[in-house]
Parts: structure tokens; sequence; C-alpha cells
């Protein structure tokens, strides 16, 4: 989280394998805690934990921009109760560039931002709506369905957080944007996650 005062926030960090990432971890004041594995699982234990009355879901390859948190307590109020950030990739590939405002421009259409950016949420609505699905896959889409289901509103920030394409790189921009449309479009018509799952490798 760069940029950002957090001497007032908390962190709790969560390792889903084992224990041998949080161990190189060494800054202070920082919660560590191993979960089972399923991230969906990982972030509601770190979620059980946190006594802040706003909770932030950053993934461990994405970079929040700067003054983020402040950003994220100045847009919660009344009407709106979670959001997320707008995305880009740490490349300057014009493929990548173009992915992530895509990404983004369907995520301000839909209201249905993906982990990759950020999502955050108030604490109390959180729990009201049950947590994150503990399901292997679209825990975060669901969460944002479970949301608008109950007319809540949800803001896309126009600050962008930076997302590691590594995963992008590695797998083939092409084939890794037309496997994850196919997993949502699929999601979307009603087959399940666990029947998902395994096409997302």
């Amino acid at each position: 989280m760069e940029n950002n005062s957090l001497k007032n926030d908390e962190i709790i960090v969560v390792d889903g394998n084992d224990d041998s990432t949080i161990k190189e971890i060494h800054l202070e004041n920082i919660i560590k805690i191993t979960s089972e594995k399923g991230r969906a699982k990982q972030m509601n234990k770190a979620a059980h934990l946190a006594s802040g009355s706003i909770l932030l879901f950053l993934h461990a390859d994405t970079i929040l921009p700067k003054n983020a948190l402040n950003l994220i307590r100045e847009s919660l109020n009344n009407d709106i109760v979670a959001g997320a950030f707008d995305l880009s990739f740490d490349s300057s590939k014009k493929a990548l560039k173009l992915i992530s405002k895509i990404a983004s421009i369907r995520s301000r259409l839909t209201s249905l931002p993906y982990g990759d950016q950020a999502i955050f949420i108030k604490k109390d609505i959180f729990e009201k709506i049950g947590f994150y699905e503990e399901i292997p896959l679209m825990e975060d889409v669901n969460l944002m369905q479970k949301l608008k289901k109950k007319k809540y509103k949800i803001k896309i920030l126009k600050e962008k957080v930076r997302t590691s394409s590594r995963k992008w790189e590695n797998k083939g921009l092409f084939y890794t944007t037309l496997r994850n449309w196919l997993l949502i479009s699929l999601y979307f018509i009603g087959i399940k996650p666990k029947n998902l799952v395994k096409y997302y490798t």
C-alpha cells in the first residue's frame, strides 16, 4: 500500500497455503494469520478479526493508488456502501492497457468489480449480507450481486489500482481474456463455481 498513511489503520495478512509468505513480512503492527485454501475463506477469516468499520480486500499482487484510504472513506456515505477502483496493470503493453480500460468500463456499467480492483465495503453491511460466499470462484462478483439485490449502491472510483500482469502474460493475453469472459458468462447463466473452477488454470 504505497503512499498511504496506515498509522491508525489495521492490516491483516492472510496466507492460504502455509506461513511461508507471512514469515517474510517484518513490518510492525500487522496481524498475520493462516487459513484454509480458498480466497473467500481467507477474506472472511480476516473480516471476522477486523475491528474497523470499513473493510478493504487487497490482493497480494495489487498496489493501491495514492491516498487510497482517504478516497475510500470519502466515498462511503449513507447511500454508497461499497466500491472498488478502476483497473490498471504494471505493464506498458498496449493490449493490457486496452484490457484494463474495458474492465473498468464494464465494472462501471454493471457495478460488478472484480477482486483485483480492491473491493471495499462497510463492515456492518458485509456482515448483514452474509460475508463472501465460500465458493471456489466468482466470490467477488457474487458479493456485488448480493449488494445489488438488496438495492445497495456501489461506487467505482476513477483512481486506478495497479495489479500484476504476470498471470496474464504467462498464460497469454488472448487465452486469459477469452477464458475470463467465458467463465463469467457461464456463471451468469447458472453454472456453479465448483464446476467452473477446474477451467480457471
